[in-house]
């Protein structure tokens, strides 16, 4: 602070914090130079935005909103958010009008950070922009909408999926970043421990049967489902997909978009694919029991189907196709393997050090591991990472091989616990202990995998 001697403002940072302020003094240039880094130099780019004057008139809603969008500082508000985005790599922007301001969000490595605070008046401008880009109805706002559009960051193409909904103060978006080149990850650049992978690809020589990829919404489903897409010979064998949206585009692959205006729903989809003479059958999501059936019946009859699933864990997954009614022995017979998985932040590599970590993070690691240990690397924080600590995330895994054992249990309706203790007994590594073994490598923090993993105490 340029004034250490600042009663008022270190009692008021106290308060707000609830911390013990330590004083370091600096110069007014200093602070602010530390702040615009701090937050990506977005502070300028927030004084830009905030000074752009919006048309006004009794204009009919609807033309009055087309022509802001087309308004040419509206329309270098909106790239200016989008570069933003990318330069912080977030996955997504969220764009959020509140009582008093309109809020812009980012979600970076998972997290979400306020970026920018913007006068409520730009709410309807930017949205209206993004509802043109998107081919999106301008003149609705009282209804849920998605669309889709192609921009650039830093001259790199990349797609961006829109949600649109009302609020009470207003219309709300989110825009999905898509960067096609995601879609070029190997599995090994996933995270996968080696016996880990090696169970996988093993499953995905198979020739046919199910495997399918759970986890909650974020955890990197998709990426693992293209990513493995990515491992098989497309020359050799014909691989068709049914998606919601087609995110990334596959070479040598058949990609059929889910389009319900058209009729095309997964289930559609999927009898259609069967008609096409594929090897490989790669859906998107299986939502709901007609779907399942469809997929179960295609691994039956020598597909290899992949698919990702809504379950916690491995064995969480066998349950959900069950609640899909679908029945025990057919379950039993076309599922080969089942891959759970979450994400982590990774460490930053360039602001790492040794420190002492909390009792429970001490007591976690030693269980899984087996190892004692008090320090572990964490980051404090650098330029290179925002001051977060983390850079990038990386992949938790557990991976289960449907043995006959396994089999047989589904088959006789055995609980989920007992089916869960099986696999651990046939040796399936838990997302817990997977974590664990990524903070012996040095790669995440105990915080990270005892936040993204820990879910029962049957995983000890």
């Amino acid at each position: 602070m340029e004034d250490p001697t600042s009663v008022l403002a270190l009692e008021a940072l106290a308060s707000i914090s609830q911390k013990q302020i330590k004083i370091l003094a600096a110069g007014k240039k200093e602070i602010r130079e530390a702040i615009d880094l701090h937050y990506r130099g977005n502070n300028e780019i927030e004084k830009q935005i905030t000074h752009i004057n919006i048309p006004t008139g009794s204009i009919d809603d609807g033309i009055l909103a087309t022509k802001i969008a087309s308004y040419t500082p509206v329309v270098e508000a909106l790239n200016m958010i989008i570069d933003a985005a990318g330069q912080a790599r977030a996955s997504d922007i969220h764009l959020e009008p509140e009582e008093n301001r309109f809020r812009v969000r980012f979600r970076i490595d998972g997290e979400l950070e306020d970026v920018f605070s913007l006068p409520l008046n730009l709410n309807r401008a930017l949205i209206s922009r993004i509802k043109v880009l998107a081919s999106m109805n301008i003149a609705e706002s009282r209804r849920p909408q998605d669309g889709q559009f192609t921009t650039s960051i830093k001259n790199r193409p990349i797609d961006v999926r829109v949600a649109t909904t009302p609020t009470i103060y207003g219309e709300t978006a989110v825009l999905r970043i898509l960067d096609k080149s995601m879609a070029l990850f190997e599995l090994s650049d996933l995270g996968f421990l080696p016996d880990a992978l090696a169970k996988y690809e093993k499953m995905l020589k198979i020739p046919f049967g199910m495997i399918l990829i759970s986890g909650p919404t974020g955890s990197g489903k998709t990426t693992t489902l293209y990513a493995s897409v990515n491992t098989l010979d497309s020359m050799k064998r014909k691989i068709v997909t049914v998606e919601d949206p087609a995110e990334y585009r596959l070479k040598d692959i058949t990609q059929i978009q889910v389009n319900p205006l058209a009729g095309v729903t997964f289930t559609t989809g999927l009898r259609s694919i069967l008609r096409l003479d594929p090897d490989i059958i790669f859906i998107g999501e299986i939502r709901d029991g007609e779907t399942a059936a469809i997929a179960v019946q295609a691994a039956q009859t020598g597909h290899t189907v992949l698919s990702s699933i809504h379950a916690s864990d491995t064995t969480g997954v066998l349950a959900r196709l069950a609640d899909l009614k679908i029945e025990p022995f057919m379950i039993a017979s076309s599922v080969v393997g089942i891959v759970s998985q979450r994400l982590v932040r990774r460490l930053c590599p360039h602001c790492q050090h040794n420190l002492e970590a909390p009792l429970p993070e001490q007591i976690a690691y030693e269980e899984e591991t087996g190892e004692k240990r008090t320090k572990f690397l964490y980051g404090i924080g650098c330029k290179k990472c925002s001051y977060t600590g983390y850079l990038g995330r990386i992949g938790i895994y557990e991976v289960l091989t449907m043995s006959n054992t396994l089999k047989m249990m589904v088959h006789h309706q055995a609980t989920i616990d007992e089916m869960r203790r099986q696999a651990l007994k046939e040796g399936m590594a838990t997302m817990l202990n997977d974590g664990m073994q990524k903070v012996q490598l040095g790669i995440t923090t105990p915080t990270e995998v005892i936040r993204a993993a820990y879910t029962s105490s049957l995983d000890k």
